[in-house]
């Protein structure tokens, strides 16, 4: 597509090479390059080969399709609090990502059944909404209630499905084939990175005490705390680990969809080469706590 080749143009190796000369230039070109990488990821989620997909995706693709593009939602949403030097909602936002770009690959690598799991387990809450109808619920009296109940009638009816249809589902506890997020995970990646990534961001979700700690309180001399009204700053540690769950998702898409070339293939391995110099250049000059 033009717009990835107008991207990956302005990237030759003296500009790489001076955005990376000092911490300040490297925190800068990462809030770029990440910005950039949200618009090719975008780019592609819009590439369809018109003999296999003349107009759309069905139901075995649209699920993992969909996950693609929240995936790049969120990380230009990422992008835009980089650029405010906002890190404490980046952790909020980091976690629905890696989410979407674990099971994102996790569907890209299975069968067609488990992709019809997936779609059936979204359907835990709305099914408890269709009992709640015939139990008589007098929300469902009111307008947000009709629309809601007319939502969920639609989506079932597009995908033929009915009550009966989720006595699996019900058996694995709406688990995607019966399993945790974490079985998924150490199937997809490294299991050590669970705690440190996905894990502990979800501090971020539940509002933990040590979260608090992190982020909103400051600690006194005599071991009292007040409150800190301030946003953390953010830098490369915020936003460079996480990329790497994302590329490999699209790839396997691009196989999937009949659209994988050479000239891709080299995109995003390009998008792996520059996100690791940054690291481990970011790794190499840093110095500040905790460092």
């Amino acid at each position: 597509m033009d717009e990835i080749e107008k991207i990956i143009s302005r990237y030759d190796e003296a500009y790489v090479a001076d955005s990376l000369r000092s911490l300040d230039d490297i925190n800068r070109f990462t809030g770029t390059f990440v910005k950039d990488v949200a618009e090719i990821y975008d780019c592609i989620t819009r590439m369809r080969n018109i003999e296999r997909n003349p107009t759309g995706f069905d139901l075995e693709d649209a699920p993992i399709l969909g996950l693609l593009t929240r995936m790049w939602k969120l990380l230009k949403e990422i992008v835009t609090y980089y650029e405010k030097d906002n890190a404490e909602i980046i952790n909020v936002l980091e976690r629905p990502l890696i989410e979407a770009a674990i099971t994102a690959e996790y569907l890209l690598i299975s069968d067609s059944s488990v992709i019809e799991d997936y779609r059936k387990c979204s359907y835990k809450d709305r099914l408890r909404i269709l009992r709640e109808l015939k139990e008589g619920s007098r929300f469902f009296e009111t307008k947000a209630g009709k629309r809601l109940l007319k939502s969920v009638q639609e989506k079932m009816d597009l995908e033929d499905f009915t009550e009966d249809d989720f006595k699996v589902q019900k058996k694995n506890r709406w688990k995607l084939q019966g399993k945790t997020f974490f079985d998924i995970f150490k199937e997809i990646t490294d299991e050590e990175l669970y705690k440190y990534t996905y894990g502990i961001m979800s501090e971020s979700i539940h509002g933990s005490w040590n979260e608090s700690m992190d982020w909103c309180l400051q600690k006194n001399e005599d071991a009292t705390f007040t409150v800190y009204p301030f946003y953390h700053e953010a830098d490369v540690r915020y936003i460079s680990p996480t990329l790497r769950f994302c590329n490999e998702s699209y790839r396997l898409w691009l196989k999937r969809i009949d659209c994988e070339d050479e000239n891709m293939t080299n995109v995003l391995d390009w998008i792996e080469r520059v996100n690791n110099r940054i690291f481990m250049i970011f790794d190499q000059k840093y110095d500040g706590p905790n460092g």
